[in-house]
């Protein structure tokens, strides 16, 4: 026991790294099994979208969404959502799937919908580079369209 004492008095920062790093696995590890939303791949979100009454919200800011979105999908930014879950308060007991750009922001907002009492929530792993690199149809909305044209 005193050889331990004196390896972490005299590596303190080795010993350091490894208590974060072993709290931080341990972290993980309860995140993992404690959280009540689901994940799917972008091709079971089709099969999702296919077969159910589904919702689906990006929860990226506007301008990423205007670039590339799923078709119908809802864009509710992460930092604004809580405030909107009025509008989307109907699909609580329906399926709802959660994309975002590389599937980081998506887990938050699932979180977010979970805690608000959304039953069936799915995060699109990936996000959209996934679901893009999947080849699945995105649409893309340009400022031109979101403008007036002027009269000639």
């Amino acid at each position: 026991m005193d050889r331990y004492i004196e390896f972490i008095l005299n590596h303190y920062i080795l010993s350091l790294a490894l208590a974060v790093v072993t709290y931080l696995l341990i972290q993980e590890a309860f995140d993992a099994a404690f959280k009540k939303f689901g994940e799917v791949s972008p091709l079971l979100a089709v099969a999702k979208m296919n077969d159910t009454d589904t919702l689906v919200i990006d929860v990226r800011e506007p301008h990423e969404f205007i670039h590339s979105h799923i078709e119908h999908a809802l864009n509710m930014p992460l930092g604004k959502l809580a405030e909107d879950l009025i509008k989307i308060a109907d699909h609580k007991n329906k399926p709802v799937l959660i994309a975002c750009q590389s599937g980081t922001r998506s887990a938050s907002a699932g979180k977010v919908l979970t805690k608000a009492g959304f039953e069936q929530v799915f995060v699109i792993t990936g996000g959209m580079q996934a679901w893009e690199n999947e080849k699945f149809p995105v649409k893309v909305t340009s400022k031109n369209k979101l403008k007036p044209k002027p009269a000639a």
